[in-house]
């Protein structure tokens, strides 16, 4: 797994897309202050993270969505905006935060 993040501006105009870690074929090793670090250094607004799951399956793991809460939780403290955090496999792509509010609807239908 390679796990980047997308820095951007106000305007959502792209300034930097920066590797944070490599992990094996099923983890990577990341910390939150590696994902800010830059965004804090160049004053970014906002960021995207992005990551792949080399196995194909695009499908977030427990773990890819505790880990994108923390860094939503930091990012609020720092005033920076975490956009999204976009899993990749194989040729297809999940936003965790499409499907987060796509399972808060399902959740307040029933």
């Amino acid at each position: 797994e390679i796990l980047k993040v997308a820095l951007l501006n106000n305007q959502n105009k792209l300034l930097k897309i920066r590797d944070i870690a490599k992990g094996g074929g099923n983890f990577v090793t990341a910390t939150i202050k590696s994902v800010l670090n830059e965004a804090v250094k160049i004053e970014a607004a906002k960021i995207i993270l992005i990551h792949n799951h080399p196995g194909g399956d695009p499908t977030p793991s427990n773990q890819d969505l505790k880990f994108t809460e923390k860094v939503e939780q930091a990012c609020e403290i720092l005033g920076i905006q975490l956009l999204d955090h976009i899993v990749l496999g194989n040729t297809n792509y999940v936003s965790i935060f499409t499907e987060r509010e796509k399972n808060a609807k399902m959740k307040g239908m029933k």
